[in-house]
């Protein structure tokens, strides 16, 4: 007891909660500096244009599939492979895709991404021509391998260049503008593309208006790419990220990486849960022509209930950046959002055969809310159950599986639905989802990343033991 009466309370107290802004590694004399840059703005809204632009290309032709079946006369297994070719390409390259976002930074990735949307969309205005259907799936492939360096950036765009009560937000902006884009390709190929089945040079004209299009906006993206995106900032902007910086270069191998993230239990159930919720999604905007289409209803509408299911998903993005931003609540919200979207997925099944266009619009809504929302929900828990790997490799893994489910699903339900009927799709669907509730339940959730940023890691224990030795006699 006569040893513990020597103790200082307000020395220890200062020692062994150091502010935010002066956490120090074990055994550093000086605080890790930070800073936030307005330029992170400019980078978050270039990259999320022309991850929009990649978006609304893949789901072109899938919304108007009746249209480019006719214009080119060819099944509509083919034109489902125009949405398929985004998720076969990604599997494969997103190995050599995540190494080169290691090894050389964000800028070389973001102009790979950006210059081969952009050179995509100008091979597609070459095949304006009924006999030129292999020249737009040249194209679609072009645009599906940029897809592989765009779709794992948004945790590491929001990890490098935005502070800590602000990284989920930002991540979720940034799929926010893939989804945009996915919804721009529902509303706006239906209004340019006509259906004009007697006329077919008609047709080719107004598909060319909307392929010139595509092209002059990427191409304008790509400049801006070009000027404004940078590796990263000159201070990082947040403690995680500074420590992140001590370590030598020479000791992260990508090989190694991959191994400790594929022996991480929790990271591999999430792999598959995410990769279950995210390839329904992309099950479900690939068919939802020809559901719709069976329904009696024209593409016009198809495309209006695609647009409700993804903008109510932005809202949902955003909504659920933020309630992670405040909270930190990872596995919770991810499982009741989970939880929902099965439920959204049941209501949305049964009530398609109702015939009440209102009653879908709602339920297309309400089921986008809680399955787009999510997508942002996975990437952040991702990285923080990961770290301090990569954010570049775990967002990239989740989008592999989630590419692999996607293929699988689109084959098996567009199998359903053209045999049986929608309802025969979307119940086989429902069944994986309630899978994967099952799997994110089984999530240990361990948020390591928040953990350094507040002084929870092990470098604060470190701290401590060595405040209480150095005040006791």
């Amino acid at each position: 007891m006569g040893r513990q009466d020597n103790i200082d309370p307000n020395a220890l107290e200062q020692q062994l909660f150091p502010s935010e802004g002066e956490a120090m590694l074990p055994g550093e004399q000086k605080p890790l500096e930070t800073k936030l840059y307005r330029r992170r703005f400019a980078v978050l809204t270039i990259f999320s244009l022309y991850s929009l632009v990649n978006a609304f290309q893949w789901i072109q032709y899938s919304i108007i599939t009746n249209i480019f079946k006719d214009y080119y006369n060819v099944s509509n297994v083919k034109i489902n492979w125009l949405s398929v070719v985004y998720m076969v390409a990604y599997v494969p390259l997103i190995f050599p895709a995540t190494w080169l976002l290691d090894k050389k930074g964000l800028r070389l990735t973001t102009l790979l991404g950006a210059g081969l949307n952009c050179i995509g969309a100008w091979v597609k205005c070459a095949s304006i021509g009924s006999d030129l259907f292999w020249v737009t799936m040249v194209a679609q492939t072009i645009c599906s391998v940029a897809q592989v360096f765009i779709l794992g950036l948004p945790s590491r765009i929001a990890s490098v260049w935005f502070g800590p009560r602000e990284v989920s937000t930002a991540c979720a902006t940034a799929v926010l503008g893939n989804q945009l884009g996915v919804a721009v390709g529902f509303l706006l190929p239906p209004v340019l593309v006509p259906n004009t089945p007697e006329d077919k040079v008609l047709m080719g004209h107004n598909i060319g208006i909307m392929f010139y299009g595509t092209a002059a906006v990427s191409t304008l993206l790509f400049i801006l790419t070009v000027i404004v995106i940078q590796d990263r900032p000159q201070l990082p902007p947040s403690q995680a990220q500074a420590v992140l910086l001590t370590g030598p270069a020479e000791d992260y191998s990508y090989s190694q990486s991959i191994v400790r993230l594929f022996k991480n239990k929790p990271f591999i159930l999430l792999l598959l849960s995410y990769g279950i919720m995210t390839g329904s999604f992309y099950s479900v905007s690939t068919l939802l022509n020809q559901m719709i289409i069976a329904h009696n209803h024209s593409e016009l509408n198809a495309g209006r209930i695609g647009l409700t299911l993804v903008v109510a998903g932005m809202v949902g993005s955003i909504l659920c950046g933020l309630w992670l931003d405040h909270t930190k609540a990872y596995k919770m919200t991810t499982l009741v959002v989970y939880i929902i979207s099965f439920i959204g997925m049941l209501v949305f099944t049964f009530t398609l055969d109702l015939g009440d266009l209102l009653v879908v619009f709602f339920t297309a809504g309400a089921l986008g809310f809680f399955m787009t929302g999510y997508l942002p929900i996975g990437f952040e828990f991702g990285v923080e159950i990961t770290y301090p790997e990569s954010e570049g490799t775990s967002s990239g893994l989740l989008n592999a599986f989630a590419q692999v489910f996607g293929v699988i699903f689109t084959l098996i339900q567009g199998k359903l639905t053209s045999d049986y009927n929608p309802q025969a799709g979307n119940l086989f669907l429902c069944a994986w989802i309630f899978l994967g509730i099952i799997l994110t339940a089984m999530i240990k959730s361990e948020l390591k990343r928040h953990g350094v940023n507040m002084g929870n890691s092990m470098g604060q224990e470190v701290r401590i033991v060595s405040a209480l030795l150095h005040l006791l006699p």
